[in-house]
Parts: C-alpha cells; sequence; structure tokens
C-alpha cells in the first residue's frame, strides 16, 4: 500500500454511506440485537456496534455465527427491512454537500457494506439517488469493500478509471484500506473516535493529514483547494 494525498483535484469522488453520509446506526443495531437474542448469543451495546460493525455481512455472519449463519441472515434482514427506513437520518451537511459536488461536475458513487437493496432504498428515500451514477452495496459485486471488485462496478460506465484522482471518502479503516486497494487517495471523515481507528489499524501514514477533514464542509474545502490552482473556478 501506498499513501495518497489527493494533490490534485478529483474528477471522481466514491463515498462510504454509513456514518459518513446517514446515520443509521440505531436500525443496526436494533436488527443486530435481535439476531443475537434469537441465535442465543449475548447482546452488544450501541457503543460495541458501532466500534465492531464494519465487515459486509456475508464476511462478518461466518464468523459470528458459524453454520448457521444463514439463519441469522435472515432474521437480520427482515428486523432490518422492518426499521431501517424510520430510523434513517442524514448527518449535517451531507444534502448539500451533495448537492455542490455533484454541481460542480463530479462524478459521485456509493461503495457501502450494506446489503446493495436496502442502500439504494435509504437513498430513495432521502432523494439522494440521482446525486450518484452507482450505488454499490455489498454481494452487488463478487466480493465486498475492502476489495477493489465494488469500487470498479461503481465506476463502471463513467469512462472514468480507478486511480488516485478518484477520492475514497469514509469514516473507517475499512475505507482506508479499500482506497488503498483500488489504488484511489483515501479522504477521511474525522469524527469522535475515527482517528484512533486509523491508528490502531496502522493507517495514519496512509492517509495525506489534509485528507483527515471534518465532515463536508472539510471536504468542500478540500476540493476547492485542488481545483482553485489550476483553474481559478472558485
Amino acid at each position: 500500500m501506498k499513501a495518497g494525498n489527493g494533490s490534485g483535484p478529483p474528477r471522481a469522488i466514491i463515498f462510504d454511506w454509513d456514518n459518513t453520509l446517514v446515520d443509521v446506526w440505531p436500525a443496526i443495531h436494533d436488527a443486530l440485537n435481535t439476531t443475537f437474542v434469537a441465535m442465543d448469543h449475548p447482546t452488544w451495546s450501541f457503543e460495541e456496534t458501532r466500534s465492531r460493525v464494519r465487515k459486509s455481512l456475508r464476511d462478518s455472519f461466518p464468523e459470528l455465527f458459524g453454520a448457521r449463519w444463514t439463519e441469522a441472515r435472515k432474521i437480520f434482514y427482515d428486523r432490518y427491512a422492518a426499521v431501517h427506513l424510520d430510523h434513517l437520518k442524514p448527518l449535517a451537511g451531507s444534502a448539500e454537500g451533495l448537492a455542490w459536488l455533484a454541481g460542480q461536475g463530479l462524478y459521485l458513487g456509493v461503495v457501502s457494506n450494506k446489503a446493495g437493496d436496502y442502500l439504494r432504498q435509504e437513498a430513495e428515500r432521502l432523494g439522494w439517488d440521482g446525486f450518484f451514477g452507482r450505488i454499490v452495496g455489498a454481494t452487488d459485486a463478487q466480493s465486498d469493500k475492502p476489495d477493489p471488485a465494488p469500487v470498479n462496478m461503481a465506476l463502471d460506465g463513467s469512462g472514468i478509471d480507478a486511480g488516485p484522482d478518484v477520492w475514497f471518502v469514509g469514516d473507517g479503516a475499512i475505507d482506508v484500506q479499500c482506497a488503498l486497494n483500488s489504488g484511489l487517495t483515501p479522504v477521511f471523515f474525522l469524527r469522535d473516535g475515527t482517528e484512533e481507528e486509523l491508528v490502531g489499524h496502522n493507517l495514519v501514514q496512509f492517509v495525506d493529514a489534509q485528507c483527515r477533514v471534518r465532515g463536508m464542509e472539510g471536504l468542500k474545502k478540500l476540493v476547492q483547494d485542488r481545483f482553485a490552482p489550476i483553474s481559478g473556478r472558485y
């Protein structure tokens, strides 16, 4: 792996979804603990859910439930389908930031380890589906994040190849790993506790200091800074 620093302007920006653009942790926590109870497993606290849920279900549930993971998958998805739209909440500045970025002519996409059908339902409910060229969730591609496959799917049809001028924006170590595996520039959203995740996974050196930003306002400023020297457009 090597560091990406986004030294030039982006042609495309790929976003993580949960805790990057939206907050649906209450729905995930509810569905996960419903599954744990049904499977006779200890439940997790809300903070445990936030810190431990990173991999896609098809990668994490076999580790959690062994041979019964498909049974657990049905319980989880049945519960999540029942509650996720009721709990859906955009994070501050997400809608305005996406509209601004799209207005600059940037190609936008989503790569998430949430199941693709639920991901697209949430984008549609928020009225954000028009911002994105492709919205790619778990199981849509051959492998899930941090594998490059969903990134390549998200860029398919855009005329843009994976490279440093494509930024991957997320709040977790798995997002940085996916960016690096795909040859993209990682841009990290700093929120409470997220920088510690970079440290814990030995990834600090792979994210340029200028690419560690505070939410959408920080991302907007970074885009402006990268375009201004070459175009004067701002």
